[in-house]
Parts: C-alpha cells; sequence; structure tokens
C-alpha cells in the first residue's frame, strides 16, 4: 500500500515579509492529513523563478506531490506557472474555458480586461485544469515521471474552495490509505506533567501515534492512526482515547471541536444554572470568551468589568473597608466580586477575576501584607451558595497574563461543578 508524501510551497515575497498571515499551509496540512497524506515539510518562497525552481527540485526529492499555493497572477513577478512549465520541459497553452470564464468574471464586475490578465488562462500542456469560479487565476494539476504537482491560487477564498471541490477527489483516487485523528483537550494540567506521565506509552505506540501540544492554560493529546477505512482507523483510536481518560479524569474536558467554555455553558444548561462575570484585569476577555459560544445567552446572565475600585464597590457590593484592609488583589476582593456578582444578576453561577497582568505595576507591601508581583491573579468563584477562591501566578506578557487568568477561571469553575454536581458517569 503506497504512502503518498507531499510538500508544501507557499509562493509569495508578501509572506516572507510579514504582510500577510500564511493560512493556507494550516489549511492543506489540516485536510492532506485527513487524506492519509503525509506532510513532513512546508517552504515558503517569494516570488523569484529561479529560488521558486529550487525549491521544486528539492522537494520533488523528497516527495510525491508537491502543492503550491500563490503566484498564478496577471502581474511581471507571478512566474509560477512558468516555472513549472521549465521544470517538466513542456510548454504553456491557452485554456479557452479559463479565458471565457475570466471574461465574464470581469464583465461581471465591472472591470475591464487588460492584456497581462490574459496570461493567468495559460496552463502547462497535459496539466488537469483547476477552474476557479471565485476568482481569475485558474490553478492546475501537472503529473509526470511519478511526480505530481498541484498548482492553486494564493488567496484563501480562491484555493480552499478549489482545493476542497476539486484537489480533494482527485487525491482521493491517490490515497488508498486514511489517517484520522481525534484531539483530546486538558486543562489543569501542565504540558511537561502531562508528557512525563505519557512518555512510555507514546514511545511505545506506532499505530496511532501520541502527541502532546500546549495551548494557552491547556494541552492538547492528539491521537493519529492510519488504517483502510475510516472505521478501522478510529477502532485503533479507541482504545487509546479510553485509556488516556482513565488516566487522566477530569482533566481531559472535551475533544475535537470542544471548547472549554462550551463545555462549561452546556453543563450550566443541563442544571438550570445561570452564569454571571466580574472582572478587572481581564477587562471583558471573560465574557466575551463565552458569548463566542453560540447559545451562550441561555446561560448568561451579564458582564460586570470593574477595573476600578468604585465599580466594585458600586456595582458588586465589595466592601469599602475589604479593599482598604486587603486591596483590589486580593482573595476577599475576588470573592465578594464573585458574590456580588452572582446576587446582583441572581445567578446561581459566578467568576470574578481581578490581578496584576504587568508588565508593570507590582503592588509594595503595606498594612503587615507582602509585596504583591506582577502576574499574581485571584479568581473567585461563586457555585449554588457557596463561595471559593484560586490564587495563581502568572509571569508571562501582559496579553498571556490576562488569557490564562480567563482559562484557569473557566477551568476552575468547571471543576467545581463537576465536584458538586457529579454526573452519574462521573461517580
Amino acid at each position: 500500500m503506497k504512502e503518498w508524501k507531499a510538500e508544501i510551497l507557499s509562493i509569495g515575497t508578501e509572506i516572507l515579509l510579514g504582510n500577510i498571515v500564511n493560512t493556507n499551509a494550516a489549511y492543506l496540512s489540516r485536510e492532506l492529513a485527513a487524506l492519509g497524506v503525509l506532510v513532513y515539510h512546508q517552504e515558503v518562497v517569494g516570488d523569484n523563478s529561479e529560488r521558486l525552481e529550487h525549491a521544486l527540485k528539492e522537494s520533488f526529492a523528497r516527495a510525491d506531490i508537491v502543492i503550491t499555493t500563490g503566484g498564478l497572477g496577471p502581474t511581471t513577478d507571478d512566474l509560477s506557472k512558468e516555472t513549472a512549465a521549465r521544470y517538466f520541459g513542456c510548454r504553456l497553452v491557452r485554456d479557452q474555458k479559463a479565458m471565457e470564464d475570466m471574461r465574464r468574471m470581469m464583465e461581471h464586475a465591472g472591470r475591464k480586461m487588460t492584456p497581462n490578465n490574459d496570461k493567468q488562462a495559460d496552463l502547462p500542456e497535459g496539466s488537469i485544469p483547476l477552474y476557479n469560479p471565485n476568482g481569475t487565476a485558474p490553478g492546475f494539476i501537472l503529473e509526470k515521471d511519478e511526480q505530481i504537482l498541484i498548482m492553486m491560487p494564493g488567496p484563501p477564498s480562491e484555493m480552499e474552495p478549489m482545493f476542497r471541490e476539486q484537489v480533494r477527489p482527485y487525491l482521493k483516487r491517490k490515497s488508498q490509505q486514511k489517517l484520522v485523528s481525534r484531539t483530546l483537550h486538558l486543562c489543569g494540567i501542565g504540558e511537561s506533567a502531562v508528557e512525563y506521565r505519557l512518555k512510555k506509552r507514546m514511545d511505545e505506540l506506532e499505530n496511532p501515534t501520541l502527541a502532546p501540544y500546549a495551548k494557552t492554560g491547556m494541552v492538547d493529546l492528539r491521537i493519529t492512526a492510519k488504517a483502510g477505512s475510516e472505521e478501522a482507523a478510529r477502532n485503533l483510536i479507541d482504545p487509546v482515547e479510553e485509556e488516556i481518560r482513565d488516566q487522566f479524569g477530569d482533566y481531559v474536558f472535551g475533544a475535537d471541536e470542544d471548547t472549554l467554555e462550551g463545555v462549561l455553558i452546556e453543563r450550566l444548561a443541563e442544571l438550570g444554572f445561570s452564569i454571571t462575570t466580574a472582572e478587572s484585569c481581564t477587562g471583558g476577555l471573560l465574557s466575551a470568551r463565552l458569548v463566542d459560544y453560540p447559545g451562550a445567552s441561555r446561560v448568561l446572565k451579564e458582564g460586570f468589568v470593574t477595573y476600578s475600585n468604585e465599580a466594585k464597590e458600586k456595582l458588586l457590593g465589595v466592601r469599602h473597608e475589604t479593599l482598604e484592609k486587603y486591596g483590589a488583589v486580593s482573595s476577599q476582593t475576588a470573592m465578594e466580586m464573585a458574590a456580588g456578582a452572582a446576587e446582583s444578576a441572581g445567578a446561581q453561577a459566578a467568576i470574578a477575576i481581578t490581578g496584576i497582568a504587568g508588565p508593570t505595576g507590582a503592588v509594595p507591601a503595606r498594612l503587615g501584607q507582602p509585596e504583591k508581583p506582577v502576574g499574581l491573579v485571584y479568581i473567585g468563584y461563586y457555585l449554588d451558595g457557596e463561595v471559593s477562591y484560586e490564587e495563581c501566578r502568572f509571569h508571562k506578557s501582559r496579553r498571556a497574563n490576562r488569557e490564562n487568568a480567563v482559562v484557569r477561571g473557566l477551568n476552575g469553575l468547571r471543576m467545581k461543578i463537576t465536584e458538586k454536581f457529579p454526573r452519574k458517569t462521573d461517580q
């Protein structure tokens, strides 16, 4: 059974200069993996014919399939097709359907064809055209001497539908293996701890494979299996997933498309609970994260952004004495914020966050209290009448500290719900 290996070449000086983000490579890697096509190498090359030809030679020395994006436009620096034709020793010929499609599109847009537009309809002789209903530049597939070159336009709005509707079916016919992945999401445990506990198992596994990936405040574990069918691949994944869930328990909050906020919202909805938020240093990031999940309105009552002490007193009922004695960044303030938010909104659950996000602003020692360093965050929780808190110390940038605080807050409430209201399957 042949294992197809592919490489991705992203063409464009604007990518090298950082003017645009290369989302095409990430999209293609995911799609190729789902088809069982192995990708071991990616490269970005500027709009230079000589360097592109060199990149093609190197890629085909390692892979059977090379997929490129970009360089198919009408300008003089768009030389992808010309370079490909020279590499494969064939000439460019005018594709009449591509030409007519381009004319119709330009007329529909109220634009005039210019002479340099014509070259977009030129394709390598013997290639399979990939017509482009979303733009003026067609792509193509060229097979020669057991090498397959697939060239597509750079704009994702053109490339993605072209791949989905034309390239994917072509590759499906080529690939005899299916590569299936399942990603488990963990929160509340660090990447190093996860890897340490799984190191021996990861070394033992060959098919499926197991790999950890760190994310903001979370760890993903990707289980990947290859087999002759998707069902067979899933059957290889299932026992490994069960093993990981047994080992890590409640640290695992979901899989694949599950999100931390989504899991929390669905659990609150099951309990018939509503939630509110009270934020100081995160300034609305927490409530925004909840609102990102479709259907959040079922449980999210309202959110409070109380950056100043005055706002904490006025909107949340935090006592002036608490702020004077313990400060805004304290466990006492965090708990009063959570309880006050829940009472004001009439909610059964609340998360409150107060801290020093940085990069400056550490609170000096006062009133017998120790210095409060940058990255110190207190998270207050209210759940069905019970108030608690968590102390966190982060050591990253201002933005990262705020994002980590949000993740810790969401996961903290999730864990408290799991402990206080376990499902039968959790017991």
